[in-house]
């Protein structure tokens, strides 16, 4: 490389740095390192986190049991260095599961058609705001307060960009549901679509008829969104809504520091050529054997900019994959016991403690701390190895002595009761 650049030396490369900038001894660093020492290590470091701990954090990442086999599939060649699906006659195990991946989805939310997934949850809700703009040639959004914090920031992102008004509404006190009253005097004529959340960000499961029925009244859509796609297995499923947007996370998605993650985004069939992403369709071969290949790619790579939905480049396949083995292997009733013990779970792990809402919850819930902190009963749950709820007051002032709690399959009896003894139930 020096000769090519007609140089005799690094430090003639390196000439044009202020002498300042260059380090002029050898690396502090360790010598090296056996690949079982460096094994050793690293479990040392893991034992140092969160491993071995009992976890009760929820908030849109959930920890729930992962089946070996979703890493096993994820893991082949065929599925693993494939990038995309263009072509259709090499890429039919993609696309398979891609679509078998869209109609499992569309099961889960009773709705018709279902994109080949998007980056996340909260990439998804400002996706299905814009979506819901260029159905209804409108530019003003409702969202409620209890739809996720992180999502609704996403979606404030997109709205100072693209120009475009979002008005919150906020919750009932008591029950911690969307405040209808409130919802209907920000409605108007210009409202593309309300966005509310069930299970919300409380964990309390909303009243989507009833919003449903007071945007269409106006003519606006509705849009859910949804952070745990376990409810989904034992909810009814939210047909009153337009467009559904979500998170699948807990479909085999490790927490993993915050992602790489799966969103989704479902709708109506009269819907589906506004739907941003790609679609897998059926189709026969020349032979006329079953076949699938990308059926609408309403994204910028494949049409006119000026007429594509979105910017959105890519699907999340190879993480999609593992959400789609997951449903395969739990199947219908499997998904349904396993969102039963969560259910059950959580209702253990409330029972005794000061629930600040009183609506309806699936598997997680708002605590009221009473006289303690969240942060000093976080401190002694921490001591026995339990990570304890998400305290709240960093995005609900109003709610600055509560911790958000959530309880799965993985959840342990004498984990919750340490967690209730910490509370003081």
């Amino acid at each position: 490389m020096l000769a090519v650049c007609g140089l005799d030396s690094l430090e003639q490369l390196y000439a044009h740095l202020p002498e300042e900038t260059k380090l002029k001894r050898d690396l502090v660093l360790p010598g090296g390192k056996s690949e079982y020492e460096i094994y050793d290590y690293f479990k040392a470091r893991a034992a140092e986190n969160a491993d071995g701990y009992a976890s009760f954090l929820g908030a849109g990442v959930y920890a729930h049991y992962r089946p070996v086999l979703c890493d096993v599939i994820a893991s082949r060649g065929e599925f693993l260095t494939s990038y995309t699906p263009y072509q259709a006659e090499m890429a039919q195990g993609t696309l398979t599961s891609i679509f078998e991946f869209q109609t499992m989805i569309c099961q889960l939310t009773g709705m018709e058609v279902a994109n080949a997934s998007m980056y996340d949850g909260s990439t998804s809700v400002p996706e299905a705001a814009m979506m819901a703009m260029r159905i209804t040639g409108r530019e003003h959004v409702v969202i409620a307060r209890s739809v996720h914090p992180e999502y609704r920031q996403v979606l404030d992102t997109y709205a100072r960009n693209g120009r475009w008004d979002v008005d919150t509404f906020g919750y009932d006190a008591a029950s911690g549901r969307m405040n209808i009253a409130e919802l209907e005097s920000k409605i108007g004529n210009k409202t593309a679509c309300v966005i509310v959340q069930s299970p919300n960000f409380f964990g309390v499961v909303e009243q989507i008829p009833e919003a449903a029925a007071l945007a269409h009244k106006h003519g606006a859509l509705l849009i859910v969104v949804f952070t745990e796609a376990v409810s989904l297995a034992l909810l009814e499923p939210p047909r009153e809504a337009d467009i559904v947007a979500g998170e699948l996370q807990s479909f085999a998605m490790s927490p993993s520091y915050g992602g790489p993650y799966a969103g989704i985004i479902a709708t109506k069939d009269k819907f589906i050529r506004q739907i941003p992403g790609r679609l897998v369709g059926e189709t026969k071969d020349a032979d006329g054997n079953r076949a699938f290949c990308l059926t609408l790619a309403t994204r910028e790579q494949h049409i006119r900019r000026e007429k594509a939905t979105s910017n959105i480049c890519t699907n999340q396949a190879l993480i999609a994959l593992m959400a789609t083995v997951f449903m395969a292997v739990y199947g219908k009733l499997g998904l349904r016991e396993l969102a039963g013990q969560n259910l059950a779970k959580a209702h253990y792990l409330a029972d005794g403690l000061k629930r600040r809402f009183d609506g309806p919850f699936f598997n997680e819930f708002v605590a009221d701390c009473g006289a303690k902190t969240p942060g000093a009963v976080n401190a002694a749950l921490l001591e026995k190895k339990v990570i304890g709820g998400l305290p709240l007051g960093r995005f609900y002032p109003e709610l600055a002595n509560c911790v958000l709690l959530c309880a799965t399959e993985m959840s342990k009896r004498a984990e919750m009761d340490l967690v209730k003894e910490a509370l003081g139930a």
